[in-house]
């Protein structure tokens, strides 16, 4: 049951659906909003992980749903938010959080890991919207947050295809902010700096993963960071619409 202080909270009592939830950025993500009186739908390639999350949260008196997902499948994110309405009875949040972050030269040619970015950073922002975005349009409410990156801000040398992608989900924010004001839903952009997380292990660039690991190793912040920052775009009045966050490590300079 939800207490005083989670409706006051602004997220007791939501249900919210989140991709890439088995680790990181998702994963801390999911914890902390069951904690403020969330219900969650989870949504992630590695149901084992899912489920631990899952078996964990509802241990503690939370509502808690593992779907195994991968949006690079249209059909697949669609069963994920779909079973979250149909057990909870709508979807008021939609975090598209997952992503791939294979950085490499362009003069290495890794055409595959470009398509699959492309496939998970973008296709699977928009897949995750189009899953959504009925359900809120019917409510005449709901809320998107996209997550980009300082690189959707930013490009440099190892991290064009990456950056594109992550300049793509702002734009496609943006547009979606635009066309859904009539149905009162919500869009947030959440832009990362370097988060702890498994991302630099995507990358297969020996000499871009070794930079990049010690940037990481360097500078990085724990995911728990994200987590309060999606807590505080969530838990604003309906009429406050916070559209981008933009946040880094303090010691980060790029």
């Amino acid at each position: 049951m939800n207490t005083m202080s989670d409706r006051v909270n602004g997220i007791g009592g939501k249900v919210i659906v989140i991709t890439g939830a088995s680790s990181g950025l998702g994963e801390a993500t999911a914890r902390h909003l069951s904690a403020l009186g969330a219900s969650v739908a989870l949504g992630a390639r590695r149901l084992d992980r899912l489920q631990s999350l899952a078996g964990e949260l509802t241990s503690r008196g939370g509502n808690a749903l593992a779907i195994a997902t991968d949006v690079v499948d249209r059909h697949q994110v669609s069963r994920l938010v779909d079973t979250a309405v149909d057990t909870y009875g709508r979807v008021d949040v939609m975090i598209n959080n997952a992503g791939l972050m294979p950085q490499s030269l362009l003069t290495r040619l890794k055409i595959e890991e470009w398509d699959r970015m492309v496939d998970v950073n973008i296709k699977g922002v928009l897949y995750g919207i189009a899953a959504a975005l009925p359900h809120m349009v019917r409510q005449k409410s709901g809320h998107f947050v996209n997550v980009s990156s300082v690189a959707g801000h930013k490009v440099r040398s190892g991290g064009t295809v990456y950056s594109a992608t992550k300049h793509a989900v702002r734009v496609i924010s943006e547009g979606l902010r635009q066309e859904v004001k009539p149905y009162g839903i919500r869009t947030t952009i959440i832009s990362p700096g370097a988060v702890d997380t498994e991302l630099p292990d995507t990358i297969t660039d020996p000499e871009v993963a070794v930079a990049m690991r010690k940037f990481y190793d360097d500078v990085a912040i724990s995911a728990e960071a994200f987590a309060r920052t999606v807590a505080f775009a969530l838990s604003q009045p309906d009429d406050v619409d916070v559209n981008e966050i933009l946040f880094r490590p303090t010691r980060q300079e790029y």
